[in-house]
């Protein structure tokens, strides 16, 4: 019984945490990706503490949630399309033993996602200054905007990394004594 409580506990605590920053992207448009991705990275601790399962399950809450809340609907799918579930998906794809097939597997989910969400945006919200923009920069504008943020998604994951670890080894002993 304690295990369950626990387990709906941290993912309701998870969940608002989660809710507050995608809030946050309609307050401070500027930071309309870094907050979905802060968001994304809270999940993490869902799939640490728990599993991926109620992770993925907390995910969707606040996916559907953050499309009423958020006032940034931007904001709200690029954390459905990709922020929220790959920090989750990479527990799966660290277990793969070659680093060159994990890295085209990043790399793939990633472009997937990003293109999906980019033509989410462009032909379904009907944002088509995106494609007024991608003209100005030439032929192959979108084709380097595409290679610069594959580029900064390899911070992203290294990032992700980071707190994952810093997670591992500073924070969840201390969480752990105090249960």
């Amino acid at each position: 019984m304690r295990d369950i409580s626990y387990r709906v506990a941290l993912g309701g605590i998870v969940s608002a945490l989660c809710l507050v920053t995608m809030f946050l992207a309609g307050v401070l448009p500027a930071l309309y990706l870094l907050l979905p991705g802060i968001a994304g990275i809270l999940l993490m601790i869902i799939a640490v503490e728990v599993n991926t399962g109620w992770a993925f399950l907390t995910y969707l809450a606040v996916s559907l949630l953050s499309v009423f809340v958020t006032f940034d609907k931007e904001a709200a799918l690029i954390f459905i399309m990709f922020f929220g579930h790959y920090p989750i998906l990479r527990f799966y794809i660290e277990k793969i033993p070659l680093r060159l097939l994990k890295l085209i597997i990043k790399l793939a989910i990633f472009n997937v996602c990003i293109i999906g969400y980019f033509y989410i945006t462009v032909y379904f919200l009907g944002l088509d200054e995106m494609l007024e923009e991608f003209d100005d920069m030439g032929r192959y504008g979108a084709y380097i905007m595409l290679g610069i943020s594959n580029l900064v998604f390899l911070v992203y994951d290294l990032d992700l990394d980071f707190m994952y670890k810093l997670y591992r080894k500073r924070l969840m002993p201390k969480f752990r004594k105090k249960r």
